[in-house]
């Protein structure tokens, strides 16, 4: 695996095509009214000029290329900034959007193929429509979709998305997990707690969901990446295994230990602490591992390899979370 390409799996793609569909339509002034509360006054005015100084990086095909080189990464896989999820739209909207964030994003992807690969959106709000969202977006030549944590009142183990969970099994697509607002709300609202804290009680709580539930059960075929290394979960994931174990409601849905289907998914290696990604090295093993940045935005690392190379892996380990396993789940698609 020491030849294999280096390989980021959490990088974004700003898509203004789709913030000028939606301006101005109802629902839009609400669902940022509500991204205002959970954040709070001074989280958005370092997240507005942040933005703006790196629209290029996240915009620019050839500017993207040349940050990648200088952190000595040979191939993204690039999803839309979750800002476009929009799970607010109507359905006729809805489609509006993922029909061109998907197009969008391949159409950015296109400037260097062998080294961008990219992701679509899927309308949660909608089950019905998320299996064709699928569908185009991998007729556009995307490897799959990128998620939230949960939709306005449905969790991701809400019987209505089998069908996306039998699908993206059916056609081997990558389904990326990465939250995007946190329903504790204005409990967060300062020190940028929405996402340090929020981020991962979000991709914990979905996870959860996801295992408890038995979705993983009925679809092991799934090839689910969580961004932020899963959360809190991985490092926790004791307590779960405890509450299975000692509690008959806890462990009437799914068949085997919480801790074992950690195993089945995949997690990218953005926790921002050496210590914390070898112990998601050692609860999920070095094979469900994914190097990730979080490119280009102030939450991610400038130097994703460096990081890697700081938690101390063996050489065999460092170089499957470096590219070696995202090679091989690149190449089933």
């Amino acid at each position: 695996m020491s030849t294999a390409p280096t390989v980021d799996v959490h990088a974004h793609v700003l898509l203004p095509e789709v913030e000028a569909l939606v301006a101005g339509l109802p629902g839009l002034a609400e669902a940022k009214a509500l991204d205002a509360r959970r954040n709070g006054p001074a989280a958005l005015a370092v997240s507005g000029s942040m933005v703006r100084e790196r629209v290029p990086e996240l915009t620019d095909p050839a500017v993207r290329l040349a940050a990648m080189d200088a952190q000595g990464v040979d191939v993204q896989l690039v999803s839309p900034s979750p800002s476009h999820y929009h799970y607010w739209a109507d359905e006729e909207t809805a489609e509006q959007v993922y029909r061109l964030a998907n197009e969008a994003t391949a159409a950015h992807c296109s400037a260097a193929p062998d080294r961008l690969r990219g992701l679509g959106l899927v309308p949660l709000q909608h089950p019905g429509h998320t299996v064709r969202a699928l569908d185009h977006a991998l007729d556009q030549g995307l490897l799959g979709v990128e998620l939230s944590s949960h939709a306005p009142g449905r969790e991701l183990s809400d019987p209505a998305y089998a069908p996306l969970w039998t699908r993206a099994e059916e056609t081997g697509a990558l389904v990326f997990l990465h939250p995007f607002g946190c329903t504790l709300d204005e409990r967060l609202d300062r020190w940028y707690l929405s996402n340090t804290v929020g981020q991962p009680v979000e991709n914990a709580v979905a996870l959860s969901h996801l295992i408890f539930s038995g979705v993983l059960d009925r679809h092991p075929g799934l090839r689910l990446i969580a961004a932020h290394g899963g959360g809190y979960l991985p490092t926790h994931i004791g307590r779960s295994d405890h509450a299975w174990s000692a509690r008959s409601d806890a462990g009437a849905g799914c068949a085997h230990p919480p801790s074992s289907y950690l195993k089945r998914l995949y997690f990218d290696s953005l926790v921002h602490d050496p210590h914390v990604l070898r112990e998601l090295v050692r609860t999920a093993g070095a094979d469900r591992v994914l190097l990730g940045s979080d490119f280009p935005f102030d939450m991610g690392t400038e130097d994703p390899v460096g990081a890697l190379r700081a938690s101390g892996l063996a050489d065999a380990d460092f170089h499957a979370v470096r590219g070696g396993n995202a090679a091989a789940l690149l190449r089933k698609n």
